[in-house]
């Protein structure tokens, strides 16, 4: 079968949408070997070729056409903001966009970030929120994890995380907003398949 034929779809390579993506082609009847630590395989039964990828490289691959549809989540939709359509909440991988801040600092609200210097892997979703609040302050991009931003000197800072939160706060955090409290991104931050619009 000729590659233009197949349709492409690009899923995280790892981390927490990999497994569950796996599992609901493989529910969809969709025969795939050789998943681990591969960057594409082609499914044994249908003309269907899966790329492994970085999420945040996701949307991109699907507004350039190299993929035909992507799973993603919200968060990664958000940030990236390409022209992709939705096509349907897949229902799990939950996260959730918080704020961390210093033990010392009580959060009393948005105007709690007034002035401070924020560290997060996210800086379109916090910007637009800072704006929607008229909260002028400093957003710092950062690469990976916020868990160490404390002692790097910032005085908060923002991520998703799926757990409890527990790792920012042994790093130093005492206090945070309300989960979900920033931004576009739903509370539940789902995954999404998405396509390119017609």
């Amino acid at each position: 079968m000729h590659n233009e034929q197949m349709l492409k779809i690009a899923i995280q390579k790892s981390g927490r949408l990999s497994e569950d993506s796996i599992a609901l082609l493989k529910e969809c009847g969709i025969e795939l070997r050789n998943v681990k630590d591969r960057l594409r395989t082609v499914s044994e039964n249908f003309p269907i070729e899966v790329f492994f990828l970085r999420d945040d490289d996701i949307p991109e691959y699907v507004e350039d056409g190299v993929a035909d549809l992507g799973i993603v989540g919200q968060n990664v939709l958000a940030e990236k903001n390409r022209h992709v359509q939705t096509i349907e909440a897949l229902g799990f991988g939950k996260c959730r966009l918080s704020i961390a801040l210093p033990k010392s600092i009580t959060y009393e609200g948005a105007a709690t970030l007034e002035g401070k210097r924020i560290a997060t892997s996210y800086p379109v979703i916090v910007d637009g929120y800072l704006k929607k609040n008229n909260i002028k302050a400093s957003v710092h991009e950062i690469s990976g994890s916020v868990d160490l931003t404390f002692s790097s000197g910032f005085t908060s800072s923002a991520g998703f995380g799926s757990g409890s939160g527990s790792s920012i706060c042994s790093s130093g955090a005492g206090s945070s907003g309300p989960p979900g409290s920033m931004g576009p991104v739903p509370s539940s931050g789902l995954p999404s398949a998405i396509k390119i619009p017609s």
